[in-house]
Order: structure tokens, then sequence, then C-alpha cells
């Protein structure tokens, strides 16, 4: 028999065919590797997954979080433009500025950091206040200026405690320079740091070294002359500390405005005006160019850039003076006989009158129960207009003024830029005032027939700007419809504006403008003419020009007629304004010029002369036929 397969004795033996049966245990360990293989499938999966997305498909987005905790990225202020005078001299640049930023998204306590400044650099009540304000108002990643215009010794202090200091950085940027200082303050005007509503609509204006222009050529060409922001990257440590800059990407710098102000010819005019509170324009009156624009007592612009002072800002509102106004376009005066060549004008349009029709000047003219005086107390008998206009005598534009009617003389006046807005590059302009009827009912008053008669010699409710007088006068010189403008060229392109024909011609007819003329030149050239002192020492250049005395107050018809009124001993604002307006040359005018001096009294004796040296020296300079300043190089631009 043969022995059992498998087995000894006393053992089953296994049958041929059949597989041993496994033990339970060995099954559960057998499932309990395939799930913890397939968890560490998942997990490595997941895993693997991740990384992926970390470094390949998320790979720049984590890189650029990595870079912006090593380097801090901000805005700069560009350099604003230049603004330059006809011939290339700087009337406004910008100087390198030194000033300590605090970056308030690189410190955890900003008290703390400008505490710590405040002991090394004191900050004073006004300065925390306004960095508080900027702080809440501002946005975290533009920086807020703690101190400007640091010097050496500051930045070497900063620098020393710069641990103590996170968050405050000590940085270069520019301020604006005025190197006329107040010769041209009231035409290229000042700036000013933004408020918060200009950072409101821009927040680029919060940069700091960001200022916005306030008034004059600044303010009318803020936008061109602010140019566009750069950037700046720097190196951080952990605590927000700058290690070092890495990059820096200057701002485009703004327009480079050329204006058509000629700097000589403005030096000159102040001379002449002097410390007289005055002003005086003077225009091409062929395309309508200003050429000098002097408005006295002035200021220094550079100070508004730093900071003014209460007590120089109470110096400057209290002067009855007034330095911060721009005399030339928003003073208002009563034209006087200025006013007159602008009646006669209206009358001829209006056919009341004609060159020769002739009125009888007895002294004085009776309207309404009303007697209404000539300033010659006997009177200049009988006159034509060429005569009314050479002796400038109040009854012919009494009676003149009373047959034309208001309506007609306002709408003249308005043509030739009297009372009417002009287009100067200028803010703050005002527009003084023609009246009519219409007018005076709209107040709710009654218009009377003394109203158009003292209106007649330019007094009453008529007002004008100095700036209005120039560009009257250049109307008439050329018959052009030319409009006040400041702006010659911008980055070096020269603008249409300064062609002459560029200008309409005025719809009234040669003859009516010759005959004006003509008036105008027997004031200054004609033998008794009101202004013989404006005559140009020039040999064979003659000028042509209108005086005018404009009153402030009232004089009585018994001061009149008693013949012991002298305006000269009244207080000075008593006095009346004294005024002029010219043209020249007389045969082809290429300058036309007004001036006005405040209570100046009499315009034959103070402002003629003026008026006189001042074309005298346009004349000689001669800036609208010059492509350099005479006898200078041409300044380089700062």
């Amino acid at each position: 028999m043969r022995p059992a397969l498998f087995g000894g004795k006393g053992t089953k033996g296994v049958r041929p065919g059949r597989a041993p049966k496994e033990s339970p245990s060995r099954g559960i360990f057998t499932r309990r590797a395939l799930l913890l293989m397939t968890a560490q499938v998942a997990a490595l999966g997941a895993l693997g997954d991740r990384l992926y997305r970390l470094q390949v498909a998320d790979g720049r987005k984590y890189a650029e979080l990595a870079e912006n905790n090593r380097v801090n990225t901000r805005m700069i202020a560009p350099p604003r433009g230049r603004i330059l005078d006809r011939f290339g001299a700087p009337l406004a640049g910008n100087k390198v500025n030194w000033r300590a930023l605090l970056l308030a998204e690189q410190t955890t306590d900003v008290q703390g950091t400008l505490d710590r400044f405040s002991t090394i650099l004191a900050l004073d009540d006004h300065e925390r206040a306004r960095i508080d304000r900027e702080l809440k108002h501002g946005r975290k990643f533009i920086p807020v200026v703690v101190r400007d215009f640091l010097t050496w010794d500051d930045m070497a202090r900063i620098e020393v405690h710069a641990p103590d200091l996170p968050g405050i950085i000590v940085d270069v940027g520019t301020t604006r320079l005025y190197p006329q200082g107040p010769l041209l303050a009231h035409v290229v005007g000042y700036v000013a740091p933004a408020n918060e509503k200009d950072v409101a609509a821009d927040a680029n204006l919060g940069l700091p070294g960001m200022r916005i222009g306030r008034a004059g050529v600044e303010q009318f060409h803020d936008v061109g002359l602010r140019g566009t922001a750069g950037s700046v990257q720097m190196e951080v440590d952990s605590v927000g500390r700058v290690m070092c800059q890495l990059n820096r990407r200057e701002g485009v710098q703004g327009e480079t405005l050329g204006l058509s102000i000629d700097l000589g010819l403005q030096q000159a005019v102040l001379g002449r005006i002097a410390d007289q509170s005055a002003s005086a324009v003077v225009m091409d009156c062929r395309n309508g160019e200003v050429l000098a624009m002097v408005s006295t007592p002035s200021f220094d612009p550079s100070l508004f850039d730093s900071g003014v002072s209460q007590a120089q800002w109470e110096q400057w509102t209290n002067d009855q003076r007034t330095p911060l106004i721009n005399k030339s376009v928003a003073g208002l005066y009563p034209p006087g006989s200025t006013f007159k060549p602008a009646v006669a004008m209206a009358a001829l349009q209006a056919g009341t009158l004609t060159p020769g029709d002739r009125i009888l000047c007895r002294g004085y003219i009776d309207v309404g129960g009303t007697r209404f005086h000539c300033w010659a107390k006997h009177g200049h008998g009988s006159l034509d207009l060429h005569g009314g206009i050479k002796f400038s005598c109040d009854v012919f534009f009494y009676e003149v003024a009373r047959r034309t009617g208001m309506e007609a003389i306002a709408s003249t006046a308005h043509r030739f830029g009297l009372g009417a807005a002009l287009d100067i590059e200028l803010p703050h302009q005002r527009l003084g005032l023609i009246p009519t009827p219409a007018w005076q009912q709209k107040r709710g008053h009654h218009w009377n027939g003394g109203d158009t008669i003292v209106s007649g010699i330019g007094q009453g409710y008529v007002q004008v700007t100095p700036l209005q007088l120039a560009t009257y006068a250049s109307r008439i010189a050329t018959g052009r419809v030319v409009q006040p403008h400041l702006t010659r060229s911008i980055n070096g392109i020269i603008q249409p504006t300064t062609d002459p024909l560029h200008w309409a011609q005025l719809d009234v007819p040669g003859s009516s403008l010759d005959a004006i003329r003509a008036g105008m030149f027997a004031v200054v050239n004609e033998p008794h003419g009101t202004a013989p002192k404006a005559r140009l020492p020039l040999a064979g250049v003659q000028m042509a020009g209108k005086t005018g005395s404009a009153q402030v107050r009232r004089v009585s018809r018994w001061l009149r007629e008693s013949g012991h009124f002298n305006s000269a001993k009244l207080p000075w604002e008593f006095r009346p304004h004294a005024l002029f307006i010219c043209f020249a040359p007389y045969d082809n005018p290429r300058y036309a010029a007004a001036v006005v001096i405040e209570h100046g009294n009499a315009a034959a004796e103070v402002a003629a002369p003026l008026a006189r040296d001042i074309m005298t020296d346009t004349l000689t300079r001669d800036p609208a036929n010059r492509k350099e300043a005479p006898g200078q190089r041409v300044a380089d631009a700062i």
C-alpha cells in the first residue's frame, strides 16, 4: 500500500487537485495593505497636484507675491512742465527737494513711528494734523510727506535712526521754482499741494511732490503741465526697512509752455510803474499776443509751494492795494473818457452822428432838471467828432450818448471787447459791465436819462478791466477781432493764434475807424490835445491815444461851481483813477497798450507820460519782430 501524500502517520492527506485553504488572518492583511497602498497613492497624487499648481500652474502668481514681500513699488510724481517767455527765458521751473516720506503699509505702528520721528525733527500740531488727515483720506500705498525741504543734517539724523523709523524713507523730488519772483506772479501764477477733493478725483494728485496750479497760467494749463507719473522699486527687509533701490523709472515731464510775454519788456514796464498801485498791459495789436502784463503791488509765488504763514497772509489781505489780485483781468474801473471812442463808434454805426456834425459845449448840459458839467468850466464851443475826441469834451459825448441810446452803445462796446469775456488763458477774469435799461430793470430799478448821460463819458455803472481796454485799443488800431492770449507755443510748436490772419475783420466801416483813429492821433500830437505829454521821443514815430480820469466818488454841483474843488488834495483812496489807452506806430499799428493808475488823479499828467515811456520801451525792443531778446542770449531753461 502506497504511503499517504504530504502526510505522515495520523495526518490527513490533501486530496490531489485541491489548493490548501487560506487562513482568515492572511486575507485581512491583504485588504489592509491594499487600502494603505491606495491611500498612499492618493496622498502622493494630491501632493503632486499641489506641487504642480504651486510650481507650474500658479508659479508666476506666487513668485510675484514672494517678490512683493521683498520689493516695494510705488509711484513717483513727474517733473512739472517748464514755462518760458517768448525768447526762452525761464519763468517757472523745478529744483531738487529732499523730503521724508511715510509708507504706512511698511509699519505696524504709524503713530509710534511719527512720535519717534518728532524726537529727531520736531513736528508741530499743524503738521501732525495734516499728516493724520492725509493718512486717513489717502491710500496706504501712496506715501505721505512728513517733512519737506530737508537739509543734509536732517537727512543724516534720519538715516542714523533708520532702524527705529520703520516706514520712513528719505526721497528726492522736485519743487516749483519761480526765478522771476513777484515780477510775473499774476501771469504765471503759482502751485500748491492737492486738497482732499482733488485727490478724490485723481489719486495720483496725492503723490508726494505733486502740485496743482492754483492761479495764472499754472492753473489754466495745469493738466498739460502735470506730466505722467513714474515709479520706483525698493528692496525691503522683513520689517519694511528699505535696503536698497532696485529700479527707478522717472515720470514724463509735463509740457513746455512758451508764453508771448517778453521778460525784458515786463521788467521795463515794472520799472516805469515803480511803487504805484497800477496795471499796464501791452499787446501785439495785430494778433493779440500779450507782451507784458504788470499788476502792482505783487507777491512771491514760491511761498504758496512751501506754505504761506498766517502773518504773511494777513499782510496781503489787509493791504488796500490788493497785491493778490491781478488788476489786469480782475480789477474793475470806470473807463472815464477812454470810453468816448466807443460811444462815437456806436453813434456812427447807428447813424445818429456823422464826423462833420457839430455840437455846442457851454460847459454844461441840462437833462431832466439835472445839470451835467463838462470838465472845461467855460466850455469848448462848437465841436465836430474830431474836436470832441481831441479835447475830450464831456458835453459833446453827453449829447452823443443821449441821441444814440445805451442799447446801441453797449452792443458796440462789447464788439470792441469792453464788458465782455475775453479768451485770455487766466482764471478769475471779471467781465465788467456796460449797463443797459434791461440790466437795470432786472435789478428792480428804473433807468432814467441821466444814466445814459453819465455812461456816455464812461462813468456811472460802466466798469471795465485794463486788459479789456488794451483789447479795445488793439481792435481800434487794426480793425481785427483779436483776442488777447498768452500761449505762444506748446512743446516748441507755435500756435495758430500768432498769425494775424487768424483773426477776422470787425464788421464796421473803415471810414468810421479812420475817424476814431484820427481823433486819438489829435489827442497826442495836435496842438491843444489833452495828452501832449504822451508824444513819443522817437524820430518819425507817432502814437495815438486817449486819456481818462475816472471818479470814484460823486462831486456835488455846488463844489464844482465853487471853483475850489481840487481832487489832488483828497485822500489817496478818494482820488480819481488815471487811465490811458494807445497804439503805435500810428500809420502802421503794431503795438497797443492800456495803463490804469489807481487814484492817480490826472490822467494827462500821470498816465499819459507813463504810457509814452512804456510804448517807447516796446518800440525800442520791438519783441514782436525779433526771434531773440535784444542784446541777450536765450536763457537756458530750468
